[in-house]
C-alpha cells in the first residue's frame, strides 16, 4: 500500500478544545491508533484556522484556491494530500459553524464534474461524533451530525466507511457526568474505556476496508 497518511478534523469551537477538549483527545486515540499501524496521522483543530462563508465569486473554479481565505486552503491542501479523513465533532445544531463553512467551500472548489475521472476510487473518511448529558442518545447524534456530515462527504465524493450494519455512518458517542458549560474530562474511567475501544475498532475498520479495495484494485 505504500507510505500512507491521514488526516484528523478536530471541529470543536470550545476555547480549551487543544489542551483538555473531547474533541481533541478523539483525535489523539485516532492518532495513536493508527501510528501503531505505521500510519502517520496530522490533527487539525479548526479553531486554529479562521475561516469565512463563502461569497459565491466563482474565483476557485478558475484558480483551484480561494483568494480570499487563507486558513481554508491551508486545510484543503492539507486534506486533499490525506489518504483517510477523520471529522471528530460536537453535536453543534447539528454540526459547528467552521465545519460548515470548510464543507461549504470544498462543495465550490472539490472535485468539479469535468476535473475528475467518473471511475476514480473515492477517498475514504470517517465520522465521529459526540453528544454531552444524560438525555442525549447515541442515535439522536447519529441522526443528525453524522448521516448529515456523510450526505455532504458523498457530493465530495469522500467514502464515509460504516462502522457495522447499524451505525454505517460512522460512531456516536455519549459523553455523561459533565460539570459545567464547558468540554471537560471529568468523565468516568469505565466510559473512556468503551470510548477509546470503540473508536479503534472503527479505526481498524477503516484501515482494513481501505486495504481491501487496494487489493481489489490490483
Amino acid at each position: 500500500m505504500g507510505d500512507k497518511r491521514a488526516v484528523c478534523i478536530s471541529a470543536s469551537n470550545m476555547a480549551d478544545g487543544k489542551s483538555r477538549g473531547i474533541s481533541y483527545y478523539i483525535c489523539k486515540m485516532i492518532y495513536s491508533t493508527l501510528e501503531k499501524k505505521g500510519i502517520s496521522c496530522e490533527i487539525l483543530n479548526l479553531r486554529n484556522y479562521s475561516l469565512s462563508p463563502c461569497t459565491g465569486c466563482g474565483g476557485c473554479r478558475e484558480t483551484g484556491r480561494c483568494e480570499g481565505d487563507r486558513g481554508f486552503c491551508q486545510l484543503y491542501e492539507k486534506l486533499r494530500e490525506a489518504d483517510y479523513l477523520f471529522f471528530v465533532t460536537p453535536h453543534c445544531v447539528p454540526i459547528p459553524a467552521k465545519l460548515c463553512m470548510l464543507f461549504e467551500k470544498m462543495e465550490q472548489i472539490s472535485f468539479p464534474e469535468e476535473d475528475y475521472e467518473r471511475d476514480a476510487p473515492e477517498k475514504l473518511a470517517g465520522i465521529i461524533s459526540y453528544g454531552q448529558g444524560d438525555k442525549w442518545e447515541p442515535e439522536n447524534c447519529k441522526v443528525m451530525v453524522n448521516d448529515t456530515i456523510r450526505n455532504v462527504l458523498g457530493a465530495l465524493r469522500l467514502k464515509t466507511v460504516p462502522y457495522n450494519l447499524k451505525w454505517n455512518t460512522g460512531i456516536s458517542l455519549i459523553v455523561r457526568n459533565m460539570s459545567g458549560r464547558k468540554e471537560t474530562l471529568l468523565v468516568k474511567e469505565d466510559d473512556w474505556k468503551i470510548m477509546e475501544e470503540m473508536v479503534r475498532r472503527y479505526v481498524e475498520v477503516i484501515v482494513q476496508t481501505s486495504r481491501s479495495l487496494h487489493a481489489i484494485c490490483q
